[in-house]
């Protein structure tokens, strides 16, 4: 497996979608700028079967540090989640087939 970079990311999506890798890229940030305003807010994105972002939210409480066992308070903390859809899961488990992707 290797891993995509954000530059690869960008011409990829960039020659799926038959534009410039300058477009793709302000796609991909206004759209990682709207997924963060609105998480921030409680609100959340749903992209039917594909992906999910919401806030989550962690209780205060307690731990404990594993190299001197003392008690450490923990505070409350909001969290991004992001879930996958249904059309995702079956890609990723050969129950569909990947859409094609166009040569870079």
């Amino acid at each position: 497996m290797a891993n995509v970079t954000k530059a690869d990311f960008i011409a990829q999506v960039a020659a799926q979608a038959g534009t410039d890798k300058t477009t793709a890229a302000a796609v991909i940030k206004a759209f990682e700028e709207t997924v963060q305003a609105t998480v921030k807010k409680g609100d959340s994105i749903v992209l039917t079967g594909f992906l999910k972002f919401e806030q989550g939210q962690r209780k205060a409480g307690t731990a404990r540090n594993p190299q001197t066992g003392e008690q450490v308070k923990t505070k409350a903390k909001k969290y991004p989640k992001v879930s996958a859809g249904t059309s995702l899961k079956k890609v990723v488990n050969n129950e569909s087939p990947a859409p094609k992707l166009a040569k870079v």
